[in-house]
């Protein structure tokens, strides 16, 4: 879901698990999107 939600911060790896494209994701709606539709909520804003 996170990668459908922004494919500029986002991508999965060969096995399916999440990558992230960027050191530190920007603060904005496609993040955020990405957050709240994680399935697993294995993802989380930090310091915001």
């Amino acid at each position: 879901m996170c990668v459908y939600a922004d494919d500029t911060v986002f991508d999965q790896d060969d096995d399916g698990l999440v990558v992230l494209l960027v050191e530190e994701p920007p603060d904005g709606e496609g993040v955020r999107r990405a957050v709240q539709t994680c399935p697993s909520g294995a993802l989380r804003l930090a310091g915001r």
